[in-house]
C-alpha cells in the first residue's frame, strides 16, 4: 500500500488524538510509550489541540509530526522529532551535550507493520531534522525500552546504533530505556 508522509496540521488534532490512543492500546504501549491511554483519554480537547499546532510544520518549529496517509485517507502511523538544543536540559534531566534531534512517538498500525511504513516515517523525520540550519543538529536519537527488541531491530535496520547511553523506565527504574542514535551524515 503507498502512503504519503506529511506532517500533521492544527486543524487535524481530533485524528492526532485518535491515532495517539489507538498506540497507547496497543500491547506494546506500555514499554513503548511513557503515557498511558488512561493518562491520555482524560486530556481536554485543548490539549490535542496544542499538541496538533505544536507539532505542525511551520516556520520556526522546533518539534513536528509525520503522518503516514494511505490511499483511503487513514492514517497508518506517525512519528514526530523534536530539537533539543546544546546546553539545555534534556528530557530526562541530563545536559545536551550537541543540538540533536530526539524521535518520540513512534506508531505503526498492526497491520502496516513489517512494511515500508516505519522507514518512510522516520526517514521524513531525520530528512526534517538534517535540514534544520539553526541549529544544525549533530545527530538524531531515540530511545527503545530493552524489553522491545523488535522496535530495536527495526531502528537498527534503518541505521540507528546503541549509544551505549541508558536511563531507568518511567514507572520501572529496573528496567532500562536504551539510546540509539544516527549521526549525522
Amino acid at each position: 500500500m503507498n502512503h504519503v508522509i506529511r506532517t500533521v496540521r492544527p486543524d487535524e488534532w481530533p485524528r492526532t488524538r485518535e491515532l495517539r490512543l489507538d498506540a497507547l492500546r496497543d500491547p506494546a504501549a506500555p514499554v513503548a510509550f511513557l503515557e498511558t491511554y488512561e493518562q491520555a483519554v482524560e486530556h481536554p480537547d485543548a490539549v490535542w489541540q496544542e499538541r496538533a499546532a505544536g507539532f505542525s510544520a511551520r516556520h520556526g518549529t522546533r518539534s513536528v509530526q509525520f503522518v503516514a496517509e494511505a490511499a483511503d485517507g487513514g492514517w497508518s502511523g506517525s512519528v514526530a522529532v523534536l530539537v533539543e538544543e546544546a546546553g539545555r536540559e534534556d528530557f530526562f534531566g541530563g545536559t545536551v551535550e550537541r543540538a540533536q534531534g530526539h524521535l518520540v512517538g513512534v506508531f505503526v498500525r498492526p497491520e502496516h507493520r513489517g512494511g515500508r511504513v516505519v522507514g518512510e516515517l522516520v526517514g521524513a523525520a531525520l530528512d526534517w531534522a538534517w535540514a534544520l540550519e539553526d541549529p544544525r543538529l549533530a545527530r538524531v536519537r531515540l530511545y527503545v525500552n530493552e524489553g522491545n527488541p523488535r522496535a530495536a531491530a527495526a531502528y537498527r535496520k534503518l541505521g540507528f546504533a546503541a549509544t551505549g547511553g541508558s536511563v531507568p523506565m518511567a514507572g520501572d527504574p529496573s528496567a532500562k530505556e536504551l539510546e540509539l542514535a544516527v549521526e549525522r551524515p
